[in-house]
């Protein structure tokens, strides 16, 4: 895997290095050995799936409070979407700074997220479909958000919003 260091402090965008053949390929996805030497948590606890139906829909932007701040790392299996992570750790050099980057089927990019940064997502296909790995097991009591349109942050998402969750719709404004 190629682990290139992002804008932000901490958050990476990985790729795979596929060894071809007459099948087709293979690549490594994740390996603890490799993640730990980039100083990343390796300990993912949970996975999760979203499908979207909609070309359009947003998902976010998420996170989940202290105790139970979640790193994560985001995939596209199926479709494509616009990934947006955002730096919620007041004490970091890169604090409320965003970053997007494409994810696809076809370039099999992911993202780690780190803790205390809000994700969020577009889908820029119909039935797009995205796998998260978890470090942390999620509390309901913990789940925070900020909105996808908060002028502070001024994130150029690609699309019209075509769905949202009422949730994600009214998170707040940051102070």
């Amino acid at each position: 895997m190629r682990f290139m260091k992002s804008k932000l402090a901490g958050a990476y965008v990985i790729e795979i290095e596929p060894r071809n053949d007459d099948r087709g390929f293979f690549a490594r996805t994740f390996c603890v050995e490799e993640f730990k030497s980039h100083g990343l948590k390796a300990d993912f606890v949970q996975c999760s799936v979203s499908v979207s139906s909609k070309r359009g829909t947003l998902r976010g932007l998420h996170y989940q409070l202290p105790p139970a701040c979640e790193a994560k790392l985001v995939r596209c299996t199926a479709g494509a979407l616009y990934d947006v992570i955002v730096d919620l750790r007041p004490d970091s050099a890169t604090y409320l700074e965003h970053m997007g980057v494409e994810l696809t089927e076809r370039n099999r990019r992911a993202v780690y997220v780190p803790e205390m940064f809000a994700h969020g997502l577009q889908t820029l296909e119909a039935d797009t479909e995205v796998l998260y790995q978890i470090s942390g097991f999620h509390q309901p009591d913990k789940a925070a958000g900020v909105r996808f349109d908060d002028p502070r942050l001024n994130i150029d998402w690609p699309l019209p919003v075509a769905a949202m969750s009422e949730k994600d719709s009214g998170w707040p404004l940051l102070d």
